[in-house]
């Protein structure tokens, strides 16, 4: 660094400046400092010009000395060699993205959760590092435990522990189940505020690949449609979307029969005493209303409209009374341009048996339209199907075009005829008379409707937990065979997804599902000479987000196996 001077005509100023080369390879120059004016200068450091430039020499070398020695700490210079072969099961790849997840383990406070179980146990193995090493490869690379186990061993921190202890530990956290769901709950406090004033419930179920039934692997109605023994997971979600609790039970049980069993754990063990139950008509019938009625807990469920009493179902069915959502002006709904995205209702009391309860009937011009459009195209297809006489028995569930083909099988006389099949224009104009309405139920007789509304509408975020589950974690098909693993490899699910939701809470909901889990796998590192790493990512406005979010950076050119260790600390909380 060197001293230059400006003259103007009153005065004259002196500057340390850096001189470099630009883009293009021309020497330039920046400056690094300002000292002063002369006349300012020649009261410090007079009394002659020729003090105070002696005096900004010595400034610009120590600027010198101190930039060198910035340099030198963060420059690396590593020398390779275009005639040295690599060095046998040399491991220079390693996974990264681990760590995000890491801050979220800690936070929970997992690692006392397992030192609990090792005191309890008395097991030598390290269970900590295996529960997180197993549900970190959930979320980076889901599959078997083996393959975990050879996942984890690619991350920055490797193994402690040997295959054979994965499965053991599996025999605990199975058996303790329960305990680690608690605690766990009770932790996430440490992390953020739950909502869980609000409580979704719905039920899944798993298939195995197997014949024949065996324990809670029974036959029963797969969601997916296969013909293979199931095992059915009920769990309940908060009201921001993160899953609180879950149980198992065997695949051949009404869902209905679920809910109570672990309600009554999440009253008892999770201490959530006061909660709005949400859910849909299948895990709302009369006797869980009634349930969730009593002490300070209330209800609001889906109801299907086709099962309302006859009076409350022409009711319900009658365009007319309905009031727009948002300012509840009564409104003519048959009488809506045709892009009107507005919500309408109309409420009346409800008592069925006993309960008195609120039935409120809504009304979206928009789903409706969406819903005669699916329904335009199924009548075409079954048009199609009558016209090329593939008119054979097919599966009537409600979206089959064959559920509108008619059938008569005599003659005007009542004699034997040949079967005609026809379209059933009856059974088209009655499922038009459903179209945009939708029905919900609760026991909240005094609360505003938008807010009973915007609290049944949440019910799709469980059903995204399922399908996370489902698909990003391939939590199915299952090979384990014990129950007791059974249960710890769906535990090892529920945590992972817990794990994700949280980080996605961290980042505000600005990214969807597809772009965190790419992001977090991408982000991977190369060592280099064992001197440190380089990260092989790109870095992106969601990459300083997890870095934001967590406390520590990654996306450096380089780093030292001393600042490694440093966010190591960092992401387990330890710094």
């Amino acid at each position: 660094m060197r001293i230059t001077t400006t003259k103007s005509k009153n005065s004259e100023s002196f500057y340390i400046t850096k001189s470099f080369k630009n883009s293009v390879g021309k020497s330039s120059s920046v400056v690094v400092r300002k000292l002063g004016t002369l006349n300012e200068l020649l009261k410090e450091h007079g009394p002659t010009r020729d003090d105070v430039m002696l005096w900004a020499k010595e400034e610009a070398r120590i600027e010198t000395v101190k930039y060198k020695k910035e340099q030198k700490a963060k420059s690396v210079q590593i020398t390779f060699h275009a005639d040295r072969q690599l060095d046998y099961d040399k491991q220079c790849f390693y996974r990264g993205g681990y760590l995000f997840l890491q801050v979220i383990y800690y936070g929970l406070q997992m690692n006392k959760i397992c030192r609990k179980l090792r005191d309890k146990y008395k097991f030598k193995y390290d269970i900590n590092a295996i529960l997180s090493d197993l549900i970190y490869a959930r979320v980076l690379e889901p599959a078997s435990k083996r393959s975990s186990f050879k996942t984890a061993a690619e991350f920055l921190e490797h193994p402690t522990y040997k295959l054979h202890d994965v499965y053991r530990a599996l025999d605990v956290l199975g058996t303790e189940c329960d305990f680690i769901q608690s605690e766990v709950y009770k932790n996430s406090h440490f992390i953020g505020s739950r909502n869980d004033k609000i409580l979704y419930y719905d039920c899944t179920n798993y298939y195995f690949e197997i014949e024949q039934e065996d324990g809670d692997k029974k036959y029963g109605k797969s969601k997916e449609h296969r013909p293979n023994p199931i095992i059915q997971m009920g769990m309940f979600m908060d009201g921001d979307g993160i899953p609180l609790a879950f149980s198992l039970f065997p695949g051949n049980t009404n869902e209905q029969k679920s809910l109570k069993p672990l309600e009554q754990q999440v009253i008892q063990d999770f201490g959530c005493q006061k909660f709005i139950y949400c859910s849909d008509a299948g895990l709302g019938s009369e006797s869980i209303r009634n349930y969730n009625h009593m002490g300070e807990r209330a209800f609001i469920v889906t109801q299907s409209i086709k099962k309302l009493p006859a009076e409350d179902k022409t009711w319900a069915l009658d365009k007319s009374g309905f009031r727009r959502v948002t300012d509840n002006k009564l409104t003519d709904i048959t009488e809506l341009s045709g892009d009107d995205t507005d919500l309408y209702y109309k409420e009346e009391p409800y008592t069925p048996k006993t309960l008195h309860q609120r039935l409120i009937i809504t009304y979206s011009p928009k789903y409706a339209r969406y819903q005669k459009s699916i329904r335009d195209s199924q009548v075409e297809r079954a048009e199609r199907m009558i016209q090329s006489g593939n008119t054979k028995k097919q599966r009537k569930n409600p979206n089959d075009p064959a559920r509108f083909i008619g059938t008569k099988a005599v003659t005007a006389d009542g004699e034997a005829a040949n079967i005609h099949h026809y379209l059933d224009e009856d059974k088209v104009e009655n499922e038009a008379l459903y179209d945009g309405l939708y029905a919900v139920c609760t026991d909240l007789l005094d609360d505003d409707v938008s807010d009973i509304l915007k609290v049944s509408e949440g019910r799709w975020q469980i059903e995204e937990c399922f399908r996370i589950l489902k698909t990003d974690f391939s939590a199915r098909p299952v090979y384990l065979q014990d129950e007791n693993r059974i249960k710890a490899h769906f535990l090892i699910c529920f945590l992972a997804l817990l794990s994700y939701r949280i980080l996605e809470k961290k980042l505000d909901y600005k990214y969807t599902c597809e772009e965190i889990l790419d992001t977090l796998k991408s982000m991977n590192f190369a060592e280099i000479q064992e001197q440190g790493f380089i990260p092989l990512y790109k870095r992106s406005k969601l990459t300083d987000g997890l870095h934001d979010a967590c406390g520590f950076h990654t996306d450096y050119q380089f780093i030292t196996k001393s600042q490694l260790k440093t966010i190591q600390k960092k992401s387990k909380g330890k710094e």
